[in-house]
């Protein structure tokens, strides 16, 4: 039997597209139809995806016949998605068929793709329709890349099959505005999806009078996702941990469409509770503090052994805890609650960890917004000096005792920036002062 091996090799960038290099070869009889036809596909080099799976993205069907134009394109297609790094291939044809040998080198990083207001089809609906048209599809997509786009192409595809006019688009979302993207999102645009209620699944008689006042923000409000699920974690969630319930859960919104106009959808959101067990306080201590003694600090608790646990008053303290070592120039000063439940007796002890950090004393004064001599007038009034530790509330202090000296015929207001030198361990302020518009 003659054998023809020919080997190819597509090397795929992320940022910069992707190059084609094909090794040389010696000239070699013309393959028939019958060598072209593709009996055989071995893919290696993928952790992410099986073998059938990237066959059935290349767009290559086993039993037809293939050229090298045919697998050239394969590999542009699987590398252009931005799922590999690196695409390769080799083939080999004789008189059985052609065999095709697919490497490859999976991108590193995937994020998890959200559907924020594709309230006609579940999840489960949209990834397996998702998944039909894109085989890759798991939930996840590449930052780079074609793949998001093709995406995009199959949710507007469904919009059109639903008779709706909206259009399907995609933004990459990072937690930090700067940070890499952690999500993207894909929305139904052109269309107004509108909240008409709000209902609660498994929530207790106790507690759903509360849930239902804290959800009347969301009434009339757009549907998206992932805002409806911060709204649930800030509003509704508290409503369980200043109860004692501290590992409560809300899930994620379900949303039902309830009626549909040509204008708008309107939808009812339910949510799924579990409340978890309700905690009581065993015991309090703090650890690392060394400018303020545990009893001054205990002083702002709220809480105290045997009480039912408040979750979020809890928080309220220790950002007063914060503002206490502000005061004593412990600018950097952080205070963590580490709980420790028994759910045996459903009790949680707190271990209060307390990191001073270095000790800060005030740096330039800087006062903006008025005339000279009233500035100076200001500035012989300060009285906390460089040689002081800083104390964060005496710049609106120091505002309300002497905005006197300054002209009565008008209110004036003043802004604070601390500017924090953690190289020098000073803190820069700047006062601007300015008048309140009348009204």
């Amino acid at each position: 039997m003659i054998t023809f091996r020919l080997r190819t090799t597509l090397v795929l960038c992320v940022l910069h597209g992707f190059a084609l290099a094909q090794a040389g070869h010696k000239s070699a009889p013309s393959p028939t139809a019958g060598d072209r036809k593709l009996v055989a596909i071995r893919v290696t080099g993928s952790q992410r995806f099986t073998q059938e799976e990237v066959i059935a993205a290349s767009g290559l069907v086993i039993g037809q016949v293939a050229s090298q134009d045919d697998f050239q394109k394969a590999m542009k297609r699987l590398g252009e998605g931005g799922f590999f790094s690196k695409a390769g291939y080799s083939y080999a044809y004789s008189a059985a068929g052609t065999r095709l040998d697919v490497q490859l080198a999976d991108t590193e990083k995937l994020v998890p793709a959200h559907f924020e207001n594709f309230v006609w089809f579940t999840d489960d609906e949209l990834r397996a329709k998702i998944h039909e048209h894109l085989p890759l599809f798991k939930g996840e997509v590449p930052v780079g890349g074609t793949f998001c786009d093709e995406v995009s192409d199959v949710l507007q595809a469904l919009l059109v099959q639903h008779n709706l006019s909206a259009r399907a688009e995609y933004f990459r979302d990072s937690k930090n505005n700067e940070g890499p993207v952690d999500t993207v999102n894909f929305r139904a645009s052109g269309v107004t999806v509108e909240v008409a209620d709000v209902q609660f699944s498994d929530a207790g008689p106790d507690e759903l009078p509360a849930l239902r006042a804290a959800a009347e923000g969301l009434v009339g409000k757009d549907y998206v996702r992932t805002e409806i699920q911060t709204y649930a974690t800030t509003k509704l969630l508290p409503v369980y941990l200043q109860h004692g319930y501290l590992k409560a859960s809300i899930g994620n919104p379900e949303a039902k469409v309830a009626k549909e106009t040509e204008s708008a959808t309107e939808i009812a959101i339910v949510f799924k509770v579990d409340p978890g067990r309700q905690y009581k306080i065993s015991n309090i201590d703090f650890e690392g503090n060394q400018a303020f003694k545990s009893k001054k600090l205990q002083t702002l608790l709220h809480a105290k052994a045997g009480d039912t646990a408040n979750g979020q008053q809890l928080q309220t303290d220790l950002e007063a805890i914060h503002k206490l070592y502000g005061t004593a120039g412990y600018m950097m000063a952080s205070v963590k609650a580490q709980p420790e439940f028994d759910d045996a007796v459903g009790t949680v002890s707190y271990k209060l960890e307390v990191q001073e950090g270095d000790l800060f004393h005030l740096g330039d004064l800087d006062i903006q917004g008025l005339d000279a001599k009233s500035a100076d007038r200001l500035r012989e009034a300060w009285t906390l000096r460089e040689t002081d530790p800083y104390d964060s509330t005496y710049p609106m202090r120091f505002f309300e005792q002497t905005v006197k000296l300054l002209s009565r015929d008008v209110t004036w207001t003043v802004s604070v920036h601390e500017g924090v030198n953690e190289k020098e361990k000073t803190v820069d302020v700047t006062l601007r002062y300015g008048l309140r518009p009348s009204s």
